[in-house]
């Protein structure tokens, strides 16, 4: 009985003081994201979006989107690693004392099952809840190609699964290329399985690439749990891609934020991480910090 009554104490303990601050210590990213049809704070920003920054000054930069409103990040995997240069539990110290939470993170090489999978032990050590293909490049884009990053996903789900973590991947615009009347995309969704494998619709490239993101949430529901809110605006010129188009700070291109994650929202979308990648002009840093105005001014 006193055994008991501990037990029911702690637990107590533990959600008073979780409501002290704001976060229930239990939740996962798409329970944090998905508490109200305002977004508030509970958006992320993806840190390619001040990379030269990060790459300069990793602590200080976090110090700074902090310091803007961000209470979430999502990371990627550079020269310095998935951990900037420190241990993942150094790392998570350091994003602790600043209030901010990493809730997933690109993760390259994810081919490399071992390697992949030491980086989900790490990842889950921390309290990460994703890690995420960033991309499959723009080289054979056929079918059968896609079949076999399929399996790898399958392979890649098991691994963050027993590690316990999710993992997902990340689009760019030649996921939808047609191949005999077949979207390399629906390679993808329709050959992994939703228990193990997720995805992030990258906005921005779905419309680059002339589709319609409500569409693709119509066709599999439930399967993009996380999006890149990215807004795209056309050049008057071809940038060094050689592409008339480029992202831009949100609220000032053509793509209707709103509409889109509202619906996906209904859809299975929870998650919504900013991410900018050019800036004409514009600092990064600044740019990070007007699009925490727009994204609280979203709702779902």
């Amino acid at each position: 009985c006193k055994k008991k009554m501990k037990r029911r104490n702690f637990i107590l303990n533990s959600a008073l003081f979780s409501a002290s601050i704001g976060i229930p210590l239990s939740l996962k990213s798409q329970e944090l994201f998905h508490r109200s049809n305002v977004i508030s704070e509970n958006f992320a920003i993806q840190l390619y979006s001040v990379r030269d920054s990060m790459k300069k000054n990793p602590k200080a930069t976090l110090k700074e989107l902090a310091s803007y409103g961000y209470k979430y990040i999502e990371g990627y995997e550079g020269d310095q690693g998935l951990f900037w240069g420190m241990s993942n539990t150094d790392f998570k110290k350091y994003l602790d004392d600043l209030g901010l939470k990493m809730i997933a993170s690109h993760c390259g090489e994810t081919e490399k099952l071992e390697s992949f999978n030491k980086k989900c032990a790490q990842s889950s050590e921390i309290g990460i809840d994703y890690l995420i293909c960033p991309g499959l490049g723009r080289g054979d884009l056929g079918l059968e190609t896609f079949k076999n990053h399929a399996d790898t996903f399958n392979k890649c789900g098991e691994i963050a699964k027993k590690n316990g973590l999710r993992f997902a991947y990340h689009n760019h615009e030649y996921s939808f290329k047609n191949r005999k009347g077949i979207y390399l995309q629906d390679v993808l969704m329709n050959n992994t399985d939703p228990a193990l494998v997720d995805f992030e619709m990258d906005i921005y490239w779905v419309v680059v690439a002339g589709e319609d993101p409500l569409k693709w949430f119509d066709k599999h529901p439930g399967r993009f749990t996380h999006c890149h809110v990215k807004d795209l605006i056309e050049r008057e010129t071809k940038n060094r891609r050689g592409d008339l188009f480029e992202s831009c700070t949100l609220g000032k291109g053509s793509i209707d934020f709103q509409k889109i994650i509202s619906y996906g929202a209904k859809k299975g979308l929870h998650t919504f991480i900013v991410e900018q990648e050019a800036y004409r002009g514009t600092n990064p840093m600044e740019a990070a910090k007007d699009n925490v105005t727009y994204m609280k001014n979203l709702k779902i």
